[in-house]
């Protein structure tokens, strides 16, 4: 394991990414095996949206299996991984020195954004992890700052972990569009691009510099876990993130991954 790990951002696509042959499942295989195992886990997801920063403090949390109408197989799959309520502390300390209030919650266990990727980057379940919740009124340069204050987790063997979507807009996955619209590649071109090119102002205005921007995200609690991995790999050097992985889900889901720092 690296002394010092990037921070991380995934899309964790659809529910069903576990059963699913594409290159997007690989990718989440193999990159648990080249990051090596973290200390621990502090997971954020773009299914766990609140007021205000929150964090779990669950021992054992449960896997929360929230989505309805897919494959019996995919409500029998779990993630019994270990909580990590120091971390969650530690968490809530850092933002609180950077003048935000976190609440501690006790008994939130790990959504699909969270134990989806997960189980594919660290199948054992060994890895003791938390969650972090966006809040949606807070937007990009919200959860920029956020990630700053979180960037010191990274030399304490802690992999942050943003999880959403580089491309995310669910009519087009519902309406099951074959190919990729002109529109999402376009997008995705230009994240990989400015991600890069450490182009921080521009992907924080994402939403009038980008093409196609709102339509990518139509809301943005799938893009939010990007801007805390950006922040956080980011705070010391200021320096361009490194591309993952590039493909691209059913219906236009990106399933892009980048890492910043490390």
């Amino acid at each position: 394991m690296l002394d010092t790990l990037p921070s991380v951002f995934v899309s964790h696509g659809a529910p069903t990414l576990p059963f699913e042959e594409i290159p997007a499942r690989r990718f989440l295989e193999d990159l648990g095996r080249e990051l090596g195992r973290p200390e621990a886990v502090l997971c954020i997801s773009a299914h766990w949206e609140n007021a205000r920063p929150a964090l779990s403090l669950a021992e054992a949390p449960e896997t929360i299996h929230d989505f309805y109408g897919f494959p019996e197989a995919l409500y029998e799959l779990s993630y019994p991984a270990p909580g990590a309520p120091d971390l969650a502390r530690r968490a809530a300390a850092l933002l609180a020195g950077a003048g935000r209030e976190a609440s501690l919650i006790e008994t939130r266990g790990l959504d699909h954004g969270a134990w989806v990727p997960l189980l594919l980057m660290y199948p054992e379940a060994k890895t003791p992890v938390t969650q972090l919740s966006v809040q949606i009124r807070g937007g990009s340069a919200d959860h920029l700052a956020l990630g700053r204050a979180l960037a010191p987790l990274r030399a304490e063997g802690v992999l942050i972990l943003g999880s959403g979507g580089a491309v995310h807009n669910l009519r087009k996955w519902r309406d099951g569009e074959a190919g990729v619209p002109d529109w999402a590649q376009a997008f995705d071109d230009w994240l990989a691009e400015r991600v890069q090119a450490g182009a921080v102002e521009d992907l924080v205005d994402y939403r009038s510099r980008a093409p196609s921007g709102e339509r990518a995200h139509p809301t943005e609690e799938h893009v939010l876990p990007l801007f805390v991995a950006l922040g956080a790999g980011t705070a010391a050097d200021g320096g361009g993130g490194r591309v993952l992985h590039r493909s691209f889900g059913p219906g236009g889901l990106s399933m892009a991954a980048y890492a910043f720092g490390g």
